[in-house]
């Protein structure tokens, strides 16, 4: 055997080997210091440390500080007023003595209440004293004169057509409740596409890490194809202008090792972020792509996705909010009438320690009751209130059905993807193994001479794009199964995250 078959057998051995590795694709080494990295710890790190989920937790935070602050209405009021006056008066009916001095001494506290149907109910409490001289009398008695008074007493207001009942009175609770629902499906929503999109960026560096190596091992090829190229020069079997060519391969697979490794870097960046990890020795990936079949329900999904996605719950809110305040608003075209009442005891006496026995004896007692009726001519301010909150109802049930419809489209156009993907990863496969077949079969052809340095390399690139095609679908499929579980809203349940808004509450005692 001579010396040049001998090359081309060892060329012939050294091309299959690294054809095996393009094949059945060996693993990537890891990186040394790398942070291993599980998707599970991945989506973890994202639900705790994301700096967009973060941002968005405060929003119902927010919300839970506007409800306890609309049940302030139900805080009882304590009034206390303290008061002392000196008044000089003339009478005329009082010849002899038709200047008199008055002081007087007011000492009043109260407590009210508001009711849950718009009413008022208050206790309250009036000690006064009043003492009245006359100097320039000529009778004793008139000289000075001492009156205490103590009362106690209920005052009930309550309205009887305008803004009487519950939903009128706790309006601003009930909307701040509706608020914070709505705050918290804002925070589902966020929360899936973020975790979404670190599933997706997770299998992008996967198809990324793995597309650098068959670049390398594309190389290593090319280079194996450019020494036999220059042995086969230098033997007198080729021309020199081969060696250009097989120099211009290795030099486009450098180039593309080049921008292969900027895009792995610019995308370990991106999960960074994400993940908001320090990760300096870079991210070692564990698990790969789902590829297995995924039994998929049409109307199963739909049905699901209409009663769980949050941007839908959060239209929905609304929905009750703008029924509420249409009802409130109706109820605001009544007239104004408002029954008051009061009643109590009343003690009087120029003896202060007697006035106690007699507030409690019944003997003064005070009371009074009223009906107050108010009504603006024409209304026209409450009438386009309701047709305005009337309006706004009826408009977000129309932007409610289109949202379905739109939810509807996503989940079938998801349904689709997922379908699509998995044919693709069979497709994939099967072209391959069929550009691993020609490949072998060309280098045999170069090995007898049958197929030129160019015919070789041209099928090598259709290999390293059928195993980029290859990669492509495998983190494609699951990038499908993610949308269809983003869609269908299932996501959070999936990867074993529960909303309740303890989350947020905590944030807002922490902050308290």
């Amino acid at each position: 055997m001579n010396k040049f078959v001998k090359m081309k057998k060892m060329t012939f051995q050294a091309g299959m080997a690294v054809l095996m590795t393009l094949s059945f694709g060996a693993a990537a080494p890891a990186q040394e210091g790398a942070l291993k990295l599980s998707l599970k710890e991945a989506i973890k790190l994202a639900a705790e440390k994301n700096l967009d989920v973060q941002v968005e937790l405060y929003n119902p935070a927010i919300s839970e500080a506007d409800l306890r602050q609309s049940t302030a209405i139900y805080d009882p009021f304590l009034n206390l007023l303290t008061s002392y006056g000196v008044t000089t008066t003339t009478n005329p009916t009082l010849l002899a003595a038709n200047i008199s001095k008055s002081k007087i001494f007011d000492a009043n506290a109260g407590i009210s209440q508001l009711t849950p149907y718009g009413g008022t109910v208050g206790l309250s409490f009036e000690s006064s004293w009043n003492k009245s001289s006359f100097p320039n009398s000529p009778d004793p008695s008139l000289s000075n004169k001492d009156i205490f008074q103590n009362t106690l007493s209920v005052n009930v207001s309550q309205p009887l057509l305008k803004n009487f009942g519950r939903d009128t009175t706790e309006l601003n609770i009930s909307l701040a409740k509706y608020n914070k629902d709505a705050s918290l499906d804002q925070f589902r929503t966020r929360l899936t596409a973020v975790i979404a999109q670190v599933r997706s960026e997770y299998f992008k560096l996967y198809s990324l890490r793995e597309d650098l190596e068959v670049k390398k091992t594309s190389l290593a090829l090319a280079q194996k194809i450019l020494d036999e190229t220059n042995a086969r020069v230098k033997s007198g079997v080729l021309p020199a202008m081969e060696i250009l060519n097989a120099e211009f391969n290795v030099a486009t697979r450098e180039r593309d090792i080049i921008q292969a490794e900027r895009a792995l870097s610019d995308e370990r960046d991106v999960l960074r972020t994400l993940l908001q990890v320090d990760a300096p020795g870079g991210i070692d990936l564990v698990d790969s792509p789902f590829t297995e079949p995924y039994p998929i329900s049409e109307e199963e999904a739909i049905r699901q996705a209409l009663e769980t996605r949050p941007e839908l719950k959060q239209l929905r809110e609304n929905q009750r909010s703008a029924d509420l305040l249409e009802r409130v608003a109706h109820h605001q075209i009544l007239p104004d009438l408002s029954l008051n009442a009061s009643g109590g005891l009343s003690g009087i006496s120029n003896q202060y320690d007697k006035q106690w026995s007699k507030l409690f004896s019944a003997d003064y007692p005070v009371w009074g009751v009223g009906l107050t009726f108010s009504y603006p001519l024409g209304n026209t301010s409450a009438k386009n209130d309701y047709i305005r909150s009337k309006l706004k109802s009826e408009q977000l049930r129309i932007q409610i059905r289109r949202q379905e419809e739109a939810i509807i489209n996503e989940v079938r156009s998801a349904i689709r993807a997922v379908q699509s993907g998995y044919k693709q990863i069979d497709v994939t496969n099967r072209g391959s193994a069929y550009a691993e077949e020609v490949l072998k079969a060309y280098i045999k052809k170069s090995e007898v001479g049958l197929a030129t340095t160019k015919d070789v390399f041209d099928v090598q690139n259709n290999l390293v794009a059928a195993k980029g095609a290859q990669i492509l679908a495998k983190a494609g499929y699951d990038a499908a199964l993610t949308q269809f579980w983003k869609a269908t809203a299932e996501i959070l349940e999936r990867e074993g995250i529960t909303i309740n808004g303890k989350e947020a509450d905590e944030l807002y005692r922490r902050v308290r």
